[in-house]
């Protein structure tokens, strides 16, 4: 078979690209070891949320932004500090000029609409020049991820019904083609049809060979979240401590990095493979789909955090306020896992948890069901979440503190609780909520949050004592750590082609997406501002499909 572009990886950034390419009259195939019910990718899981600056959605809830304090918030979060950084420094210059210009009026003529309410996610906790968002910028879009792959799967099928795009499933690509330094096509392996649900891993059984040869290839395979073996392999031990022994993954096998180390094999340059983003509040999954199918909390700023032994985490260890230092925080306790104690009120206001398929309110883009979900169901938390609580494997649920302490200790081998210990936290938080005035960091910090019109209507709920009956029953959540995105990628110039270790263009090989650290071969640097995943797969496969071929 013989086309202008092959792309190899059929999620949000192969389809950007896609959608592009066919936009000019290019003709695409998009190879994808996975089967069409997965089209779309990781980004079919996700929450939908994108990072834009200076919209009018943030302008309705009373926030001010602006590139220059969204660029001061990034470079403070990035924290470049390798040469190999200058690529992955303008492409994170360049995204922040379109996420304050060109996007969000790009992809609502497109079709895409967002949720009023904007979340504040990443709030930092350490200083103005440090990591964080400054103000809130995750836009949540209706339909969740789906809705935002809807949009760019009509425009693929679109092509592909005028003749423009064909998509080859269950091709497996083993090898890119190279012919005097420049990309020619691929070829590899063809996999048994395998009807498995959405997300669930599939066989690897080899039927067949295929070749594809074209002008050009771009590798949009995702990332290496599902591939324990290679995390343990890059992980930073120096920067993080030895690697967990225990994991959960927040993205599907499929996500297994094959196509990172075949790219390097034709002279693709991969850097900062060090460079991680996983989370800290993940918990089992009580109806799994895929291997260790961890989801993550997305935590207001209430909860009580605690280390394995019962201890609170000082800040900025906070729920929502520093992804990383808190990983490191956990690790540096000698554990894996941490705990969450928290109320009713708490979970009912501030637990969301993770993914399209967490909030079918949101994923339906129906204001009756949101309402119905979230304002209209009394104590109760949304359904998912109270799913989690009554079925999932972390959480405890008690009417006295007493209980919830033998419920802790009942979920691990050790016993390390001390009810006593925990009690006498628990209490010297709750003498801090008498008040508009605290020196409890955690306090302050939420009633800063309440300040924020969205935290104080959806996401924050008033300060409370725990300890207070009224406000029960007590929760606690044993979290996980969980895999989610790779920061570090293929390094990639601003058209999206490929580098070589020689700083050199390669002819006619492009990456784009998780592939490519989002774009540039890590624009996120150590630390992402959330909303910037999506974002990114959008940014770099547009900008592969405008260079390509």
């Amino acid at each position: 078979m013989k086309t202008d572009v092959v792309i190899v990886g059929g999620g949000l950034s192969g389809l950007a690209a896609a959608a592009e390419l066919g936009d000019r009259g290019k003709q695409v195939v998009i190879v994808d070891q996975e089967g069409p019910q997965n089209l779309g990718g990781q980004a079919h899981w996700s929450l939908g949320g994108l990072f834009m600056i200076d919209t009018p959605e943030q302008r309705r809830m009373g926030i001010k932004d602006s590139h220059d304090l969204a660029l001061n918030d990034w470079m403070g979060s990035a924290q470049f500090d390798r040469p190999e950084d200058d690529y992955p420094r303008q492409w994170a210059s360049a995204y922040l000029d379109f996420a304050a210009g060109e996007m969000r009026p790009w992809l609502h003529k497109m079709g895409l609409r967002w949720f009023p309410v904007v979340g504040w996610a990443e709030r930092g906790g350490s200083d103005a020049m440090g990591h964080g968002n400054s103000v809130p910028r995750f836009h949540i879009t209706w339909g969740t991820g789906p809705g935002v792959l809807e949009h760019f799967i009509r425009r693929c099928n679109e092509h592909a019904a005028a003749g423009r795009l064909t998509y080859l499933y269950r091709h497996q690509v083993d090898r890119l083609e190279m012919q005097n330094g420049a990309a020619v096509g691929v070829t590899g392996t063809t996999l048994a049809p395998d009807d498995a649900q959405q997300g669930a891993q599939t066989n690897r059984d080899i039927v067949g060979e295929f070749r594809v040869d074209a002008d050009a290839v771009i590798v949009a395979s995702g990332g290496i979240g599902g591939n324990f073996d290679l995390i343990r392999k890059v992980w930073p031990t120096e920067r993080l401590g030895p690697a967990p022994k225990n994991m959960l993954s927040g993205v599907p096998a499929h996500v297994d990095g094959r196509m990172i180390g075949i790219a390097e094999d034709a002279g693709g340059h991969v850097i900062n493979r060090d460079r991680l983003w996983f989370y800290t509040e993940g918990v089992k999954n009580w109806d799994p789909i895929w291997p260790a199918h961890g989801i993550r909390i997305l935590p207001g700023p209430s909860s009580m955090w605690f280390d394995a032994r019962g201890n609170r985490f000082a800040p900025p260890a906070m729920p929502g306020f520093d992804t990383n230092g808190t990983f490191k925080a956990i690790l540096d306790t000698g554990y894996d896992y941490s705990w969450f104690v928290l109320t009713q009120k708490v979970i009912k206001k501030e637990f969301a948890l993770s993914g399209s398929e967490q909030n079918p309110d949101l994923t339906s883009a129906k204001w009756s069901k949101v309402l119905k979900e979230r304002i209209l169901s009394g104590k109760s938390a949304t359904a998912p979440v109270e799913a989690f609580k009554e079925h999932g494997a972390d959480f405890v649920v008690a009417d006295t503190l007493a209980d919830l302490v033998k419920g802790m200790n009942g979920l691990t081998e050790d016993a390390l609780i001390d009810e006593a210990h925990l009690r006498a936290q628990i209490e010297a938080r709750d003498a801090q909520v008498d008040n508009p005035f605290s020196k409890d960091p955690q306090i302050t910090a939420i009633q800063a949050a309440r300040h924020y019109r969205g935290d104080k209507l959806i996401r924050t709920a008033k300060p409370h004592k725990f300890l207070d009956g009224e406000n029960g029953p007590l929760i606690a959540v044993r979290l996980n750590l969980i895999t989610r995105k790779t920061l570090g990628g293929l390094q990639t110039n601003l058209d999206s082609q490929m580098i070589d270790a020689a700083g050199k263009p390669i002819a006619g090989l492009y990456a784009a997406g998780e592939a490519a650290g989002f774009g540039g071969g890590g624009y996120h640097g150590y630390n992402s501002l959330e909303g910037t995943f999506l974002g990114g797969c959008i940014f770099s496969g547009r900008a592969a499909g405008r260079s390509a071929g």
